[in-house]
Protein backbone atom coordinates (compact mmCIF):
# COMPACT_ATOMS: atom_id res chain seq x y z
CA UNK A 1 0.00 0.00 0.00
CA UNK A 2 1.13 3.34 -1.24
CA UNK A 3 0.45 6.56 0.86
CA UNK A 4 0.73 10.33 -0.53
CA UNK A 5 -0.56 12.63 1.68
CA UNK A 6 -3.95 11.84 3.03
CA UNK A 7 -4.57 9.60 0.10
CA UNK A 8 -4.68 6.03 0.56
CA UNK A 9 -5.44 3.69 -2.18
CA UNK A 10 -5.23 -0.24 -1.83
CA UNK A 11 -4.82 -2.98 -3.98
CA UNK A 12 -5.74 -6.68 -2.93
CA UNK A 13 -2.64 -8.20 -4.84
CA UNK A 14 0.57 -6.79 -6.71
CA UNK A 15 -0.17 -10.42 -8.71
CA UNK A 16 -3.22 -11.48 -10.34
CA UNK A 17 -3.02 -14.98 -12.59
CA UNK A 18 -6.35 -14.33 -15.26
CA UNK A 19 -7.63 -17.52 -17.25
CA UNK A 20 -7.44 -16.78 -21.17
CA UNK A 21 -10.92 -16.23 -22.31
CA UNK A 22 -12.51 -15.10 -19.36
CA UNK A 23 -13.08 -11.76 -17.56
CA UNK A 24 -10.61 -10.36 -14.80
CA UNK A 25 -11.81 -7.87 -12.40
CA UNK A 26 -8.69 -5.57 -10.76
CA UNK A 27 -10.08 -4.44 -7.55
CA UNK A 28 -9.12 -1.08 -5.89
CA UNK A 29 -10.34 0.73 -2.92
CA UNK A 30 -9.25 4.56 -2.28
CA UNK A 31 -10.22 7.20 0.59
CA UNK A 32 -8.97 10.56 1.74
CA UNK A 33 -9.40 13.00 4.38
CA UNK A 34 -9.97 16.12 2.73
CA UNK A 35 -12.67 17.79 1.17
CA UNK A 36 -13.03 17.33 -2.55
CA UNK A 37 -14.07 19.58 -5.45
CA UNK A 38 -13.01 17.25 -8.20
CA UNK A 39 -11.80 13.45 -8.42
CA UNK A 40 -9.56 11.91 -11.31
CA UNK A 41 -8.63 8.06 -12.04
CA UNK A 42 -6.37 7.34 -14.70
CA UNK A 43 -5.88 3.59 -15.61
CA UNK A 44 -2.25 2.85 -17.98
CA UNK A 45 -0.92 -0.66 -19.33
CA UNK A 46 2.95 -1.17 -19.75
CA UNK A 47 4.67 -4.15 -21.10
CA UNK A 48 8.33 -4.76 -20.66
CA UNK A 49 10.70 -2.66 -22.72
CA UNK A 50 7.92 -0.60 -23.71
CA UNK A 51 5.87 3.15 -22.36
CA UNK A 52 3.05 3.10 -20.82
CA UNK A 53 -0.58 3.27 -22.43
CA UNK A 54 -3.62 5.43 -21.66
CA UNK A 55 -6.64 2.66 -21.40
CA UNK A 56 -9.00 4.87 -20.15
CA UNK A 57 -9.84 7.35 -16.97
CA UNK A 58 -13.10 9.54 -15.50
CA UNK A 59 -13.50 12.85 -13.84
CA UNK A 60 -15.93 12.42 -11.38
CA UNK A 61 -18.60 10.46 -13.08
CA UNK A 62 -17.74 11.48 -16.71
CA UNK A 63 -15.65 8.20 -18.01
CA UNK A 64 -12.98 9.14 -21.06
CA UNK A 65 -11.84 6.05 -22.07
CA UNK A 66 -9.91 5.50 -25.07
CA UNK A 67 -11.29 4.39 -28.39
CA UNK A 68 -9.13 1.95 -29.10
CA UNK A 69 -10.17 -0.14 -25.73
CA UNK A 70 -13.49 1.30 -25.02
CA UNK A 71 -15.16 -1.99 -25.35
CA UNK A 72 -12.68 -4.15 -23.31
CA UNK A 73 -12.26 -2.67 -20.40
CA UNK A 74 -14.72 -1.18 -17.81
CA UNK A 75 -14.46 1.44 -15.21
CA UNK A 76 -17.33 2.34 -13.31
CA UNK A 77 -16.77 6.17 -11.20
CA UNK A 78 -16.55 6.73 -8.51
CA UNK A 79 -15.14 2.49 -8.21
CA UNK A 80 -11.84 2.77 -9.12
CA UNK A 81 -11.73 -1.23 -10.26
CA UNK A 82 -11.29 -1.87 -14.15
CA UNK A 83 -12.87 -4.78 -15.45
CA UNK A 84 -10.82 -6.93 -18.34
CA UNK A 85 -13.32 -8.95 -20.32
CA UNK A 86 -12.16 -11.03 -21.86
CA UNK A 87 -9.06 -12.01 -21.15
CA UNK A 88 -6.20 -12.53 -23.72
CA UNK A 89 -2.56 -13.96 -23.68
CA UNK A 90 -1.98 -9.72 -25.10
CA UNK A 91 -3.14 -8.65 -21.72
CA UNK A 92 -0.70 -9.84 -20.27
CA UNK A 93 1.77 -7.06 -18.46
CA UNK A 94 1.75 -4.47 -15.94
CA UNK A 95 -1.88 -2.42 -15.13
CA UNK A 96 -0.78 1.10 -13.33
CA UNK A 97 -3.67 3.10 -11.52
CA UNK A 98 -3.78 6.62 -10.41
CA UNK A 99 -6.26 8.69 -8.30
CA UNK A 100 -5.50 12.23 -8.07
CA UNK A 101 -7.67 14.56 -5.76
CA UNK A 102 -8.57 18.12 -6.08
CA UNK A 103 -10.08 20.06 -3.22
CA UNK A 104 -7.52 23.04 -0.97
CA UNK A 105 -5.00 21.70 -2.78
CA UNK A 106 -4.05 18.08 -5.05
CA UNK A 107 -3.41 15.52 -3.43
CA UNK A 108 -2.47 12.10 -5.64
CA UNK A 109 -1.82 8.32 -4.98
CA UNK A 110 -1.01 4.66 -7.57
CA UNK A 111 -0.33 1.40 -7.91
CA UNK A 112 0.62 -0.94 -10.43
CA UNK A 113 -0.65 -4.55 -10.57
CA UNK A 114 0.91 -7.33 -12.44
CA UNK A 115 -1.68 -9.43 -14.51
CA UNK A 116 -0.19 -12.93 -16.10
CA UNK A 117 -2.24 -14.92 -18.43
CA UNK A 118 -2.68 -18.37 -18.01
CA UNK A 119 -3.91 -21.18 -20.08
CA UNK A 120 -5.56 -24.22 -18.06
CA UNK A 121 -3.50 -27.60 -18.11
CA UNK A 122 -5.26 -30.62 -19.89
CA UNK A 123 -5.53 -34.13 -18.70
CA UNK A 124 -1.60 -35.26 -19.05
CA UNK A 125 -0.56 -38.37 -21.40
CA UNK A 126 2.39 -40.92 -20.34
CA UNK A 127 4.05 -43.08 -22.42
CA UNK A 128 6.59 -45.63 -21.23
CA UNK A 129 9.72 -46.91 -22.73
CA UNK A 130 10.17 -49.57 -24.02
CA UNK A 131 6.52 -50.41 -24.13
CA UNK A 132 7.15 -54.37 -23.90
CA UNK A 133 9.10 -53.63 -20.67
CA UNK A 134 13.01 -54.86 -19.84
CA UNK A 135 14.66 -57.36 -18.07
CA UNK A 136 15.62 -56.06 -14.62
CA UNK A 137 19.62 -55.31 -14.12
CA UNK A 138 19.83 -55.09 -17.99
CA UNK A 139 17.14 -52.48 -18.97
CA UNK A 140 16.48 -48.92 -18.72
CA UNK A 141 12.97 -47.39 -18.55
CA UNK A 142 11.61 -43.76 -20.13
CA UNK A 143 8.53 -42.22 -18.81
CA UNK A 144 7.63 -39.36 -20.39
CA UNK A 145 4.48 -36.59 -19.83
CA UNK A 146 2.99 -34.80 -21.79
CA UNK A 147 0.20 -32.08 -22.11
CA UNK A 148 -2.04 -30.91 -25.11
CA UNK A 149 -2.58 -27.01 -23.60
CA UNK A 150 -1.36 -25.35 -20.67
CA UNK A 151 1.09 -22.52 -19.91
CA UNK A 152 3.77 -22.77 -17.29
CA UNK A 153 3.07 -26.03 -16.17
CA UNK A 154 4.96 -28.07 -13.41
CA UNK A 155 5.38 -31.90 -13.65
CA UNK A 156 5.76 -33.84 -10.75
CA UNK A 157 5.92 -38.08 -10.58
CA UNK A 158 3.73 -40.14 -8.43
CA UNK A 159 4.80 -43.69 -7.33
CA UNK A 160 1.71 -45.62 -5.37
CA UNK A 161 0.53 -42.48 -4.21
CA UNK A 162 3.56 -40.94 -2.93
CA UNK A 163 5.49 -38.16 -4.62
CA UNK A 164 8.34 -39.73 -6.31
CA UNK A 165 12.15 -38.25 -5.64
CA UNK A 166 15.21 -38.24 -7.56
CA UNK A 167 17.46 -41.37 -6.01
CA UNK A 168 20.34 -43.79 -7.05
CA UNK A 169 17.84 -45.38 -10.02
CA UNK A 170 15.82 -42.27 -10.28
CA UNK A 171 16.66 -39.39 -12.74
CA UNK A 172 14.67 -36.42 -13.78
CA UNK A 173 14.70 -34.33 -17.11
CA UNK A 174 15.54 -30.77 -16.37
CA UNK A 175 11.75 -29.29 -16.33
CA UNK A 176 10.61 -33.13 -14.55
CA UNK A 177 9.12 -33.76 -17.69
CA UNK A 178 10.68 -37.76 -17.75
CA UNK A 179 11.23 -39.94 -15.47
CA UNK A 180 14.47 -42.41 -16.33
CA UNK A 181 14.85 -45.67 -14.30
CA UNK A 182 18.48 -46.78 -14.25
CA UNK A 183 18.61 -49.72 -14.13
CA UNK A 184 15.06 -51.21 -13.72
CA UNK A 185 15.23 -53.68 -11.03
CA UNK A 186 12.12 -55.73 -9.07
CA UNK A 187 11.69 -52.92 -6.34
CA UNK A 188 10.62 -50.67 -9.34
CA UNK A 189 7.67 -52.31 -10.17
CA UNK A 190 4.47 -50.14 -9.17
CA UNK A 191 1.62 -47.51 -9.81
CA UNK A 192 3.18 -44.40 -11.68
CA UNK A 193 0.96 -41.10 -12.65
CA UNK A 194 2.18 -37.53 -13.79
CA UNK A 195 0.98 -35.01 -12.21
CA UNK A 196 0.68 -31.18 -13.97
CA UNK A 197 -0.15 -27.49 -12.58
CA UNK A 198 -0.17 -24.18 -13.24
CA UNK A 199 -1.24 -21.29 -11.44
CA UNK A 200 -4.70 -21.81 -12.37
CA UNK A 201 -5.27 -25.65 -12.56
CA UNK A 202 -3.68 -29.08 -11.84
CA UNK A 203 -4.54 -32.36 -13.60
CA UNK A 204 -3.43 -36.19 -12.78
CA UNK A 205 -2.89 -38.32 -15.55
CA UNK A 206 -3.60 -42.40 -15.49
CA UNK A 207 -1.97 -44.70 -13.88
CA UNK A 208 1.15 -46.68 -15.56
CA UNK A 209 3.17 -49.59 -14.48
CA UNK A 210 6.06 -50.34 -16.43
CA UNK A 211 7.13 -53.73 -17.42
CA UNK A 212 9.82 -55.51 -15.29
CA UNK A 213 10.92 -59.33 -15.70
CA UNK A 214 12.57 -60.79 -12.74
CA UNK A 215 13.21 -64.43 -11.20
CA UNK A 216 12.96 -66.76 -10.36
CA UNK A 217 13.13 -65.94 -6.63
CA UNK A 218 12.29 -67.80 -3.25
CA UNK A 219 11.48 -71.53 -4.41
CA UNK A 220 10.12 -74.05 -2.24
CA UNK A 221 8.32 -77.03 -2.04
CA UNK A 222 5.04 -77.67 0.02
CA UNK A 223 2.34 -80.72 0.44
CA UNK A 224 -0.86 -81.04 1.44
CA UNK A 225 -0.39 -83.91 3.61
CA UNK A 226 2.33 -85.77 5.73
CA UNK A 227 4.90 -84.78 8.34
CA UNK A 228 7.33 -82.11 6.75
CA UNK A 229 10.98 -81.21 8.36
CA UNK A 230 12.90 -79.06 6.48
CA UNK A 231 13.63 -80.79 3.19
CA UNK A 232 12.31 -84.24 4.05
CA UNK A 233 8.40 -85.23 3.89
CA UNK A 234 7.16 -88.55 5.34
CA UNK A 235 3.95 -89.80 4.27
CA UNK A 236 2.14 -92.96 4.85
CA UNK A 237 1.96 -95.90 3.17
CA UNK A 238 -0.47 -96.05 0.04
CA UNK A 239 -1.43 -92.33 1.08
CA UNK A 240 -1.76 -89.65 -1.43
CA UNK A 241 -0.09 -86.90 -1.66
CA UNK A 242 -0.14 -83.40 -3.72
CA UNK A 243 3.19 -81.65 -3.54
CA UNK A 244 3.42 -78.00 -5.13
CA UNK A 245 6.69 -76.15 -6.07
CA UNK A 246 6.02 -72.21 -6.38
CA UNK A 247 9.22 -69.29 -7.16
CA UNK A 248 8.48 -65.18 -7.04
CA UNK A 249 8.41 -64.68 -11.24
CA UNK A 250 7.55 -61.99 -13.80
CA UNK A 251 6.65 -64.01 -16.55
CA UNK A 252 5.73 -67.05 -14.46
CA UNK A 253 7.84 -69.97 -13.96
CA UNK A 254 8.63 -73.15 -16.25
CA UNK A 255 8.24 -76.02 -13.98
CA UNK A 256 9.44 -79.84 -14.36
CA UNK A 257 9.67 -82.91 -11.88
CA UNK A 258 12.33 -84.84 -11.92
CA UNK A 259 13.06 -88.30 -9.87
CA UNK A 260 15.98 -90.10 -8.09
CA UNK A 261 15.65 -93.49 -7.27
CA UNK A 262 18.31 -96.30 -7.49
CA UNK A 263 20.80 -94.03 -9.46
CA UNK A 264 17.71 -93.57 -11.91
CA UNK A 265 17.51 -89.81 -12.44
CA UNK A 266 14.26 -88.91 -14.61
CA UNK A 267 11.96 -86.30 -15.62
CA UNK A 268 8.43 -87.61 -14.22
CA UNK A 269 6.81 -84.46 -14.73
CA UNK A 270 6.07 -80.60 -16.27
CA UNK A 271 4.03 -78.19 -14.10
CA UNK A 272 3.96 -76.52 -10.58
CA UNK A 273 2.25 -79.56 -9.18
CA UNK A 274 3.23 -83.35 -8.47
CA UNK A 275 0.78 -85.88 -7.12
CA UNK A 276 2.71 -89.10 -5.57
CA UNK A 277 0.74 -91.88 -4.70
CA UNK A 278 2.98 -93.86 -2.15
CA UNK A 279 3.95 -97.42 -2.58
CA UNK A 280 2.74 -100.03 -0.38
CA UNK A 281 6.71 -100.92 0.57
CA UNK A 282 7.51 -99.36 3.90
CA UNK A 283 10.28 -97.71 4.69
CA UNK A 284 11.13 -96.15 1.26
CA UNK A 285 13.29 -93.22 0.41
CA UNK A 286 13.09 -91.63 -3.05
CA UNK A 287 14.91 -88.35 -3.97
CA UNK A 288 12.76 -85.54 -6.05
CA UNK A 289 13.65 -81.88 -7.26
CA UNK A 290 11.81 -79.14 -8.60
CA UNK A 291 13.30 -77.00 -11.43
CA UNK A 292 11.59 -73.43 -12.37
CA UNK A 293 12.53 -71.54 -15.69
CA UNK A 294 12.24 -67.94 -16.57
CA UNK A 295 12.20 -67.97 -20.27
CA UNK A 296 12.37 -64.39 -20.57
CA UNK A 297 15.18 -63.50 -18.15
CA UNK A 298 16.97 -66.55 -18.74
CA UNK A 299 17.33 -68.09 -15.35
CA UNK A 300 16.29 -71.09 -13.53
CA UNK A 301 16.81 -72.53 -9.98
CA UNK A 302 16.06 -75.91 -8.28
CA UNK A 303 15.10 -77.06 -4.97
CA UNK A 304 15.98 -80.99 -3.85
CA UNK A 305 14.06 -83.02 -1.64
CA UNK A 306 13.39 -86.49 -0.10
CA UNK A 307 9.87 -87.82 0.28
CA UNK A 308 10.28 -91.09 2.99
CA UNK A 309 6.95 -93.55 2.80
CA UNK A 310 6.35 -95.28 6.25
CA UNK A 311 3.62 -96.28 8.46
CA UNK A 312 3.33 -92.97 9.83
CA UNK A 313 -0.42 -93.20 11.36
CA UNK A 314 1.38 -94.58 14.61
CA UNK A 315 3.99 -92.90 14.92
CA UNK A 316 1.67 -89.78 14.66
CA UNK A 317 -0.48 -91.16 17.25
CA UNK A 318 2.50 -92.06 19.46
CA UNK A 319 3.68 -88.77 19.03
CA UNK A 320 0.82 -87.34 20.43
CA UNK A 321 0.51 -89.60 23.34
CA UNK A 322 4.22 -88.33 23.81
CA UNK A 323 3.14 -84.67 23.56
CA UNK A 324 0.43 -85.30 25.77
CA UNK A 325 2.36 -87.06 28.61
CA UNK A 326 4.91 -84.20 28.53
CA UNK A 327 2.71 -81.68 28.48
CA UNK A 328 1.12 -82.77 31.82
CA UNK A 329 4.34 -83.45 33.53
CA UNK A 330 5.45 -80.41 32.73
CA UNK A 331 1.95 -78.95 33.88
CA UNK A 332 1.98 -80.81 37.17
CA UNK A 333 6.03 -79.66 38.29
CA UNK A 334 4.86 -76.35 37.05
CA UNK A 335 1.65 -76.49 39.42
CA UNK A 336 3.66 -77.90 42.73
CA UNK A 337 6.33 -75.47 42.27
CA UNK A 338 3.82 -72.71 42.39
CA UNK A 339 1.95 -73.99 45.56
CA UNK A 340 5.06 -74.90 47.50
CA UNK A 341 6.42 -71.37 47.28
CA UNK A 342 2.98 -70.12 48.12
CA UNK A 343 3.41 -72.41 50.78
CA UNK A 344 6.77 -71.40 51.90
CA UNK A 345 5.19 -67.34 51.63
CA UNK A 346 2.59 -67.90 53.71
CA UNK A 347 4.64 -70.00 56.44
CA UNK A 348 7.29 -67.28 56.89
CA UNK A 349 4.60 -64.55 56.68
CA UNK A 350 2.66 -66.28 59.53
CA UNK A 351 5.43 -67.77 61.74
CA UNK A 352 8.18 -65.25 61.10
CA UNK A 353 9.91 -65.67 64.76
CA UNK A 354 10.81 -69.23 63.47
CA UNK A 355 13.12 -67.75 60.60
CA UNK A 356 14.15 -64.96 63.16
CA UNK A 357 15.25 -66.78 65.23
CA UNK A 358 17.27 -69.24 62.68
CA UNK A 359 18.81 -65.88 61.44
CA UNK A 360 19.93 -65.33 64.92
CA UNK A 361 21.40 -68.73 65.76
CA UNK A 362 24.16 -68.04 62.76
CA UNK A 363 25.66 -65.07 64.61
CA UNK A 364 28.65 -65.62 67.28
CA UNK A 365 27.50 -65.74 70.81
CA UNK A 366 29.76 -62.96 71.35
CA UNK A 367 27.99 -60.60 69.82
CA UNK A 368 24.73 -60.81 72.57
CA UNK A 369 27.32 -60.80 75.30
CA UNK A 370 28.60 -57.25 75.29
CA UNK A 371 27.76 -55.31 78.44
CA UNK A 372 26.82 -51.64 77.51
CA UNK A 373 26.33 -48.56 80.03
CA UNK A 374 22.91 -47.35 80.56
CA UNK A 375 21.15 -44.63 77.83
CA UNK A 376 21.82 -41.38 77.79
CA UNK A 377 19.05 -39.81 76.74
CA UNK A 378 17.61 -37.08 78.56
CA UNK A 379 13.35 -38.07 78.36
CA UNK A 380 12.43 -41.35 78.78
CA UNK A 381 10.57 -40.79 75.37
CA UNK A 382 13.29 -41.03 73.48
CA UNK A 383 13.59 -45.22 74.72
CA UNK A 384 10.29 -45.71 73.21
CA UNK A 385 10.18 -48.23 70.67
CA UNK A 386 10.61 -52.14 69.10
CA UNK A 387 13.28 -54.17 70.90
CA UNK A 388 14.92 -57.70 70.06
CA UNK A 389 15.44 -59.47 72.85
CA UNK A 390 17.96 -62.33 73.33
CA UNK A 391 18.07 -64.79 75.91
CA UNK A 392 21.55 -67.27 75.95
CA UNK A 393 22.04 -70.12 78.88
CA UNK A 394 25.00 -70.05 80.54
CA UNK A 395 26.03 -73.30 80.71
CA UNK A 396 29.26 -73.35 82.74
CA UNK A 397 28.80 -70.17 85.01
CA UNK A 398 25.13 -69.63 85.23
CA UNK A 399 23.87 -65.97 85.42
CA UNK A 400 25.86 -63.11 84.65
CA UNK A 401 24.80 -61.74 87.77
CA UNK A 402 23.88 -64.26 90.28
CA UNK A 403 23.32 -61.93 93.02
CA UNK A 404 20.53 -59.92 90.99
CA UNK A 405 18.86 -63.19 89.45
CA UNK A 406 15.38 -63.70 90.54
CA UNK A 407 14.29 -67.89 90.71
CA UNK A 408 11.14 -68.41 89.03
CA UNK A 409 9.37 -71.81 87.96
CA UNK A 410 8.75 -70.36 84.43
CA UNK A 411 12.12 -69.99 83.27
CA UNK A 412 14.06 -72.68 84.85
CA UNK A 413 13.33 -75.05 82.07
CA UNK A 414 14.78 -71.73 79.21
CA UNK A 415 18.07 -72.43 80.73
CA UNK A 416 18.82 -75.04 77.94
CA UNK A 417 17.41 -74.04 74.90
CA UNK A 418 18.17 -70.66 72.55
CA UNK A 419 14.84 -68.50 72.57
CA UNK A 420 14.07 -65.32 70.58
CA UNK A 421 11.19 -63.22 71.76
CA UNK A 422 10.22 -59.85 69.56
CA UNK A 423 8.71 -57.45 72.59
CA UNK A 424 7.25 -53.85 72.83
CA UNK A 425 9.00 -52.82 75.54
CA UNK A 426 7.33 -49.84 77.74
CA UNK A 427 9.90 -47.57 79.20
CA UNK A 428 9.68 -47.07 82.99
CA UNK A 429 10.46 -44.07 83.54
CA UNK A 430 13.78 -42.72 86.17
CA UNK A 431 12.83 -42.43 89.71
CA UNK A 432 14.16 -39.85 91.59
CA UNK A 433 17.12 -41.56 94.50
CA UNK A 434 16.45 -44.84 93.36
CA UNK A 435 18.93 -47.23 91.99
CA UNK A 436 17.79 -48.33 87.82
CA UNK A 437 18.46 -52.50 88.95
CA UNK A 438 16.10 -51.77 92.28
CA UNK A 439 13.72 -50.70 89.89
CA UNK A 440 13.18 -53.08 88.19
CA UNK A 441 13.60 -55.58 90.83
CA UNK A 442 10.90 -54.19 92.37
CA UNK A 443 8.90 -54.62 89.48
CA UNK A 444 9.53 -57.72 89.00
CA UNK A 445 8.66 -58.71 92.57
CA UNK A 446 4.91 -57.10 91.72
CA UNK A 447 4.32 -58.14 88.78
CA UNK A 448 6.29 -62.18 88.33
CA UNK A 449 6.44 -64.00 85.33
CA UNK A 450 6.89 -61.02 83.79
CA UNK A 451 10.35 -59.58 81.62
CA UNK A 452 11.60 -55.95 82.38
CA UNK A 453 14.18 -54.11 80.87
CA UNK A 454 17.12 -51.52 82.00
CA UNK A 455 16.88 -48.09 80.20
CA UNK A 456 18.63 -48.81 76.80
CA UNK A 457 21.10 -46.99 75.17
CA UNK A 458 21.93 -46.01 71.48
CA UNK A 459 25.45 -46.45 70.16
CA UNK A 460 25.80 -45.20 66.46
CA UNK A 461 24.97 -48.83 65.07
CA UNK A 462 23.47 -50.91 67.74
CA UNK A 463 21.12 -50.93 70.48
CA UNK A 464 22.88 -51.65 74.13
CA UNK A 465 20.26 -53.43 76.52
CA UNK A 466 19.91 -55.27 79.96
CA UNK A 467 16.64 -57.07 80.72
CA UNK A 468 16.40 -59.14 83.80
CA UNK A 469 13.78 -62.07 84.14
CA UNK A 470 13.81 -65.70 86.11
CA UNK A 471 17.84 -66.44 85.03
CA UNK A 472 19.45 -63.24 86.09
CA UNK A 473 20.32 -60.04 84.58
CA UNK A 474 21.70 -60.11 81.14
CA UNK A 475 23.41 -57.48 79.10
CA UNK A 476 22.49 -57.53 74.93
CA UNK A 477 23.79 -55.82 72.15
CA UNK A 478 21.51 -55.22 69.35
CA UNK A 479 21.38 -53.70 66.18
CA UNK A 480 19.98 -50.57 65.83
CA UNK A 481 15.58 -50.80 65.08
CA UNK A 482 16.99 -53.15 62.25
CA UNK A 483 13.31 -55.31 60.99
CA UNK A 484 14.71 -58.75 60.62
CA UNK A 485 11.23 -59.70 59.39
CA UNK A 486 10.86 -57.38 56.63
CA UNK A 487 14.74 -56.55 55.81
CA UNK A 488 14.91 -52.56 55.94
CA UNK A 489 16.23 -49.82 58.38
CA UNK A 490 13.13 -48.48 59.59
CA UNK A 491 14.22 -46.33 62.13
CA UNK A 492 13.39 -42.82 60.71
CA UNK A 493 9.98 -43.93 58.98
CA UNK A 494 6.74 -43.38 61.20
CA UNK A 495 4.54 -45.16 58.84
CA UNK A 496 6.84 -48.01 58.50
CA UNK A 497 7.05 -48.52 62.18
CA UNK A 498 3.33 -48.01 62.19
CA UNK A 499 2.96 -51.07 60.07
CA UNK A 500 5.23 -53.50 61.21
CA UNK A 501 4.43 -52.99 64.64
CA UNK A 502 0.53 -54.15 63.99
CA UNK A 503 2.34 -57.00 62.13
CA UNK A 504 4.94 -57.95 65.32
CA UNK A 505 1.90 -57.73 67.97
CA UNK A 506 -0.11 -60.32 65.38
CA UNK A 507 3.04 -62.63 65.39
CA UNK A 508 3.72 -62.13 69.34
CA UNK A 509 0.11 -63.16 69.98
CA UNK A 510 0.60 -65.85 67.99
CA UNK A 511 3.74 -67.14 69.63
CA UNK A 512 2.89 -66.57 72.70
CA UNK A 513 -0.16 -68.79 72.08
CA UNK A 514 1.86 -71.72 71.07
CA UNK A 515 4.20 -71.18 73.43
CA UNK A 516 1.30 -71.30 76.57
CA UNK A 517 0.55 -75.36 75.57
CA UNK A 518 3.94 -75.81 75.57
CA UNK A 519 5.80 -76.96 78.79
CA UNK A 520 7.61 -73.47 79.15
CA UNK A 521 5.24 -70.75 80.53
CA UNK A 522 5.42 -67.93 77.85
CA UNK A 523 6.32 -64.46 78.92
CA UNK A 524 3.83 -61.80 79.67
CA UNK A 525 3.44 -59.21 76.42
CA UNK A 526 3.83 -55.44 77.00
CA UNK A 527 2.45 -53.38 74.05
CA UNK A 528 1.97 -49.90 73.56
CA UNK A 529 2.27 -47.14 70.58
CA UNK A 530 5.31 -45.83 69.09
CA UNK A 531 6.84 -42.68 69.77
CA UNK A 532 5.92 -39.90 67.51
Amino acid sequence: MRICSALKLTVPSHTIHGIEGQPLHLSVDYNFNATASEIQIIWLFEKPDSNPKYLLGSVNQTVLPDLEYQHKFTLTPPNASLRINPLHCSDEGNYIVKVNVHGNGIIAASQKIQVAVDVPVTKPTVRTEPSSGVVEYVGNITLNCTVDKGTRVAYQWMKNGKRLHAGPNYTFSSDNATLLIVPAVKEDIGNYSCLVSNPVSAMESEIIAPTIYYGPYGLRVKSDKGLNIGTVFTVDVGEVVLFDCSADSNPPNTYLWIQRDDNITQVIKYGPHLEIVSDKVAQKTIDYMCCAFNNVTGKRDETHFTVVVTSVGLEKLAQKGKSLSSLAVITGISLFLILAMAFLFLLKRYQPHKVIQQKLQSRAEADYRKAQAFSGHESASDDFGIYEFIAFPDLTNGSRVPSQSVPGPDFVAAQDMLSTVYEVIQHIPEQPQQDHQQVFLEQYRQNPGKLLALEPSYSSESLNLEIICSCGLISIQVEDAYDHYHGHVFKHDQVAQSEWLASLQYNINTAATATEKSEFAAPTMFSHALAQ
